[in-house]
């Protein structure tokens, strides 16, 4: 874990970000993007993760998260390690014009840590922010929302697939989350519910 950044309440929301080594950005393949979203919907609905937001840029995952058991760190572990093993088998076995150069890429970086033998897909560390008002869940998915339109990929945060806004604007998305109304943190400002009609 990321010094200075650590899950200290397992119990309530967390802001994380999940990157890539050396930003490579296996995501702007759609394959690699349907399994991050298949494991996000496996740790939903058998995992017992709230989802409030996320968004699954290049290279880059940022989500809200939260265990109902109480065992985040434990819950994004098996995350992480579940979604290397499956995108990484993915690389290796189907057709991937970057297919050398990007593992080439995951096994250097097992050189300065010892944990990842073969090859190490995430980096270690998810930069955990404690969700501890509800103007900070929303200045966070806000964060998480405009990603797309900050990358120039959209000009509206619900068109971008890969992401919770349609779920905030239309109720529809590829997952099924736990909005940030729902009463996790404190009473929710209804304003916040209304911006993304602009969006």
């Amino acid at each position: 874990m990321e010094q200075g950044y650590t899950i200290r309440n397992q119990t309530l929301p967390h802001f994380i970000t999940i990157t890539v080594v050396d930003w490579i950005d296996v995501f702007s393949r759609k394959v690699y993007r349907d399994e991050v979203i298949s494991s996000l919907d496996y740790c939903i609905k058998n995992k017992n993760m709230n989802l409030y937001g996320y968004v699954i840029m290049s290279n880059p995952i940022h989500m809200i998260v939260q265990s109902q058991e109480g065992k985040l760190s434990d819950l994004i572990r098996d995350f992480k390690k579940f979604t290397a093993r499956v995108i990484l088998n993915k690389i290796q076995t189907e057709p991937e014009s970057r297919k050398e150069w990007m593992l080439e890429r995951f096994a250097l970086a097992t050189e300065s840590h010892s944990r990842n033998k073969t090859y190490q897909f995430w980096k270690y560390g998810n930069h955990p922010e404690e969700i501890y008002t509800n103007k900070f869940m929303w200045s966070k998915l806000d964060y998480i929302h405009l990603n797309p339109i900050r990358a120039g990929l959209v000009q509206k945060a619900s068109h971008y697939m890969y992401s919770s806004a349609s779920n905030y604007v239309n109720d529809t998305g590829l997952l099924p989350i736990t909005k940030a109304d729902n009463p996790i943190v404190a009473v929710l400002n209804l304003n916040n519910m209304q911006r993304y009609d602009q969006y």
